[in-house]
C-alpha cells in the first residue's frame, strides 16, 4: 500500500511529523507547506525509508547519520537549570511528612524533573559514584546501601561516562549511555561498521537493600529524559545498522560506488531501520518490543536517516512495554513541562540535483521543533512541528508560556563566496568571517504545525549567545564577544516582541537563575577588555526596570561548573543560600563555594572540600535535607551544617 499524504489539518489515527526542507539561501530558512506520510502497513514503511535514506549514500557509505559515539547536543552535557522540585509527588502523605525539608534537582520546569546524578526524597539520599548507586540515610549520615552496576555503565566525568538516575517512591531508574568506538573489521567483503550505541535502563528497588528490579537495553544513543509524577519519557535516537561493500580496491570509484550503495539499501530490511528493546525482569526473563509500523512516520521532505524514538515508562509499575513512537528525524535538545514534551534538531541538507552525491552540501543553519503532547500515562501524542533559522544553545533557549513557544536562537549565515571557497581546494580560499546575531522567536500552534507569530532579531551582532532564561512575559538573553550584553526582551504581545532593556558589562552569564523581587543571578566568566576571561563571576541583577547589576562576587583563576551544568548549582529561597561548585586553575583543586545572596547583593560565606585532590575529589552536586547542606563527589559526600558551615560527617563511597 502506498503512503498516504496528508494536510496539516487532515485527521490521522496515527502519529504525524511535520518538515521543512533547507534552503539553499543564506538565510532562507521559510518552511514550506507541510506535507505528513503516515504508514499503513510495514511494506510502506519500508519502502518509504530505503527511498529517504538510499538518497543519503555516497561511494563508502551513509552520508550524514549521527556518528557512534558522538554526544549529541541533546545529551548529558548539555545545560539545564532552574527551580527546585516539590517533593516526590507520587510519595504518600505520611512519606511526605516524615521527610525532611529539602531541595531537588535544578530544572528547567519544576513539573517536569530531570535525570541527574543524585536524588533525594528527604529521607534518604541516592546518588551515582564510582560505578554504584549510593543509597544514604540523610537523619544517621550513614551508607544504608550499594548496589553494583552493569559492568560497562559509565557513572559521570570521574567514571568517564555519563550515567544518570531519576527517582520515583522506592523505584530508581539508571540511564546508562554506552558507545563503544571499536569497529568489525571487513570480514566478508563489507566496509566495517562502527560498533553501535547501546542505551541500557536500570530500573533498581529500593526498598531495603538495593536490587535490581529490571533491565532494559536497546542498540540507540540515549538523548534525554523527563518525568512527571513516576512517568519518565526517554528519549533515544538510531542510526540505520547497514554493511556496505567495500570499494574495489579499498578506492571510491565515484557514481559506481554509490549505485552499489543504493543497492544495498533498497535491499536492506526494516528491522535494520528500527529499534528494538530487549527487558528482562528480576527473575532474568526476557522479552523484546519493537515500534508498531503504524507509530513510525518521516516528513514528506526529509532525507536524512537517523530515527528519533520516545519510551514510556512508569516507575511504579515495573519496566514492560515501553509504547515506543518513532519519527525520521535527528533530535539533540529535548525540552519538556507536565503536559509537552519538544525534541529539537538540526535537519540534514538533502542532495542537490546539480551536484553528484559525493559532494557534501554546504548546511543552512536551521532548527526543526517537533512537540508531543503527554497528559497521562500513556502513549505520547504527535501534536505539531516547526522550523526556524539558527541554532539553539540549550534546553533554556525553549519556553511554552500561554500556549506558544518561545525559542532564542544564533545564525552564522554563509555567504555565497564562502559556499564558493568551501568548494574549493583549501590551498585558494580566502572566505570573509562570518556575522552572527541572535533572535527570539513566538511560534503559535495551527493545527499540526508551529508557525511563527512574532520575532525579534539582530541581538548581538557578531556574537552568540552564552544564556538565555524566559520569565513570564519577559525574555533575558545573554551574548558575547568582548562584553556582555544583558538584552531583556518584552514578549506580552507575541506578535510584537520588543526589546525593552539592555545592560553592558565585562564577561558574561552562561547561566541565569530566576530570584524574588525582580532580581535574576547569573553565573559565568568575568572577562578583561578584550574579552579574555579571568575567572568565576556571579553577578546580581534588578530587572524589576531598567536592568543594572547591583551585586557581583569574582573569583580569579576559576571556573564553575554551573556554566556548562546548572543542575550543579543550589539556591535556597529561604535563606538565600547559594552553592556553586568551582575548579581552581590548572591545579583543578575543586571546592564547593557557598554564598548568600539577598537583596544586598553577593557575598562569599565559606566553602566546602572533599579529600584527595585528584579528579574523584571534585565536588560536582550539592543539596540540602533540613539544615543540613551535603555535597557529592565520586569520592564520597561531606554533610555540613549550613548554617554555621562546620564541617561535619565525610561518608567516603566504596568504588564498583
Amino acid at each position: 500500500m502506498r503512503p498516504r499524504i496528508l494536510t496539516p489539518l487532515a485527521p490521522a489515527a496515527v502519529l504525524l511529523l511535520a518538515g521543512c526542507s533547507g534552503s539553499g539561501g543564506d538565510a532562507e530558512t521559510t518552511a514550506p507547506p507541510m506535507r505528513l506520510v503516515a504508514y499503513d502497513d510495514c511494506d510502506s514503511l519500508l519502502g518509504g525509508l530505503r527511498t529517504a535514506t538510499s538518497q543519503r549514500v555516497g561511494p563508502y557509505g551513509l552520508d550524514g547519520a549521527t556518528p557512534y559515539g558522538a554526544t549529541l547536543d541533546g545529551g548529558m552535557a548539555r545545560s539545564k537549570a532552574m527551580a527546585p522540585n516539590a517533593p516526590d509527588a507520587q510519595a504518600a502523605p505520611a512519606e511526605q511528612d516524615a521527610a525532611a525539608s529539602h531541595s531537588g534537582t535544578n530544572t528547567h520546569e519544576p513539573d517536569a524533573d530531570e535525570p541527574d546524578l543524585v536524588k533525594t526524597d528527604g529521607r534518604r539520599i541516592v546518588a551515582l559514584a564510582g560505578r554504584r548507586l549510593q543509597v544514604v540515610d540523610a537523619a544517621s549520615r550513614k551508607v544504608t546501601g550499594t548496589l553494583d552496576l552493569p559492568d560497562r555503565t559509565r557513572l559521570g566525568p570521574g567514571g568517564g561516562g555519563n550515567a544518570q538516575l531519576l527517582l520515583s517512591g522506592d523505584r530508581a531508574l539508571v540511564l546508562s549511555p554506552e558507545n563503544p568506538v571499536m569497529t568489525r573489521g571487513p570480514d566478508d567483503g563489507a566496509m566495517p561498521v562502527p560498533a553501535a550505541p547501546r542505551t541500557r535502563l536500570t530500573l533498581v528497588d529500593l526498598a531495603g537493600t538495593p536490587k535490581v528490579a529490571g533491565t532494559m537495553s536497546t542498540r540507540s544513543t540515549y538523548v534525554d529524559a523527563r518525568q512527571t509524577g513516576s512517568v519518565a519519557r526517554v528519549v533515544v535516537q538510531s542510526a540505520p545498522q547497514i554493511r556496505f561493500p567495500v570499494p574495489p580496491g579499498g578506492r571510491a570509484p565515484g557514481r559506481a560506488a554509490v549505485e552499489r550503495n543504493r543497492e544495498t539499501v533498497r535491499d536492506a530490511p526494516l528491522d535494520a531501520w528500527l529499534p528494538t528493546f530487549q527487558v528482562s525482569g528480576p527473575s532474568g526473563t526476557a522479552k523484546t518490543y519493537t515500534v508498531p509500523c503504524e507509530q513510525v512516520s518521516r516528513p514528506a521532505s526529509y532525507t536524512g536517516t537517523t530515527m528519533l524514538t520516545v519510551l514510556t515508562l512508569d516507575l511504579a509499575r515495573g519496566l514492560g512495554d515501553p509504547a515506543p513512537v518513532s519519527v525520521a528525524a535527528d533530535g539533540r535538545t529535548v525540552y519538556g513541562t507536565g503536559s509537552s514534551l519538544y525534541i529539537t534538531g538540526t535537519p540534514p541538507v538533502p542532495p542537490r540535483p546539480d551536484r553528484p552525491p559525493e559532494v557534501r552540501p554546504v548546511a543552512a543553519e536551521r532548527t526543526d521543533v517537533h512537540k508531543f503532547e503527554i497528559r497521562g500515562p500513556g502513549r505520547p501524542r504527535y501534536a505539531a512541528s516547526g522550523s526556524v533559522a539558527g541554532s539553539l544553545l540549550n534546553q533554556y533557549s525553549m519556553s511554552e508560556y500561554g500556549g506558544n513557544l518561545r525559542i532564542a536562537t544564533t545564525t552564522t549565515p554563509v555567504s555565497a563566496g564562502v559556499r564558493r571557497d568551501l568548494e574549493r581546494p583549501a590551498a585558494t580560499a580566502a572566505p570573509s568571517p562570518p556575522h552572527s546575531e541572535s533572535a527570539v522567536r513566538v511560534l503559535a500552534q495551527h493545527g499540526a504545525r508551529l508557525d511563527l507569530a512574532g520575532e525579534i532579531g539582530g541581538l548581538g551582532r557578531g556574537e552568540r549567545i552564552y544564556a538565555v532564561r524566559f520569565l513570564g512575559p519577559a525574555a533575558y538573553v545573554v551574548t558575547f564577544r568582548q562584553v556582555d550584553p544583558l538584552y531583556v526582551v518584552d514578549l506580552k504581545n507575541p506578535a510584537r516582541p520588543r526589546v525593552s532593556g539592555e545592560l553592558k558589562i565585562s564577561g558574561y552569564s552562561a547561566y541565569l537563575h530566576p530570584m524574588a523581587d525582580g532580581r535574576l543571578l547569573g553565573v559565568g566568566q568575568d572577562a578583561g577588555p578584550s574579552g579574555r576571561v579571568r575567572g568565576t563571576q556571579v553577578s546580581l541583577f534588578d530587572v524589576s526596570a531598567a536592568p543594572r547589576r547591583v551585586g557581583a562576587f569574582k573569583l580569579p583563576g576559576s571556573s564553575a561548573q554551573a556554566e556548562f551544568d546548572p543542575h550543579a548549582f543550589l539556591y535556597w529561597p529561604r535563606t538565600g543560600l547559594t552553592v556553586v561548585p568551582v575548579t581552581r586553575g590548572a591545579t583543578g583543586a575543586s571546592e564547593a563555594l557557598v554564598l548568600k545572596v539577598d537583596g544586598g547583593g553577593v557575598r562569599r560565606l565559606g566553602s566546602v572540600e572533599h579529600p584527595g585532590n585528584d579528579y574523584a575529589g571534585s565536588i560536582r552536586r550539592s543539596l540540602l535535607v533540613g539544615g543540613t547542606l551535603w555535597t557529592f563527589s565520586d569520592a564520597g559526600a561531606r554533610a555540613t551544617d549550613a548554617a554555621s558551615l562546620g564541617q561535619g560527617a565525610w561518608l567516603p563511597f566504596t568504588a564498583g
